[in-house]
């Protein structure tokens, strides 16, 4: 079934859930484009994609190119092109794995990190001012609703739901 669609057999509850749907995705697409201004300010200025596997490695010192690929939800030639831009930047390093030197690990530059670390500045100065705006219980049951919603999505995606690799910090 199609949801925002009822039929007889739903009592409405996809019409509703098909509401919130919409609701949250305009909210969301608010939130979006606030959070990538945010990165579009950073310099270098880096593509979504670049910045999600920048945080990936960071966040899994034993990652290989594969895992990589893997965790992105692209092809291996793919993730290796994406690595040559970052370290080609000076944002990666592809370095030896101290248990196999045939095998090569990621790992995130000084510099790396330093552009991280602004990205995230520059996305916390953005949205203060928008949760200044708003009452503390809006701002406590927003941060509990988006923690249901990591949640549930990271169950949603899970290996053992069949549906791709589990969320993380995309």
């Amino acid at each position: 079934m199609t949801a925002g669609y009822a039929d007889s057999s739903d009592d409405g509850r996809w019409t509703n859930r098909g509401r919130q749907a919409r609701r949250v995705a305009d909210a969301v697409e608010s939130l979006v484009a606030c959070w990538l201004a945010a990165a579009e300010e950073a310099s270098p200025r880096l593509p979504a994609r670049q910045l999600h596997a920048l945080r990936t490695v960071r966040g899994r010192p034993e990652l290989n190119l594969t895992a990589l690929a893997e965790h992105l939800g692209v092809g291996l030639p793919t993730a290796s092109r994406l690595c040559d831009r970052l370290e080609a930047a000076g944002l990666l390093e592809r370095t030896a794995q101290p248990h196999s030197r045939r095998e090569v690990r990621l790992v995130l530059t000084a510099y790396g990190h330093r552009v991280l670390a602004d990205v995230a500045e520059r996305r916390v100065r953005r949205l203060t001012p928008v949760f200044e705006a708003m009452t503390p219980a809006q701002c406590a049951a927003l941060e509990h609703g988006l923690s249901a919603f990591h949640q549930a999505r990271t169950a949603t995606d899970s290996p053992a739901s069949g549906q791709g690799p589990a969320a993380s910090d995309g």
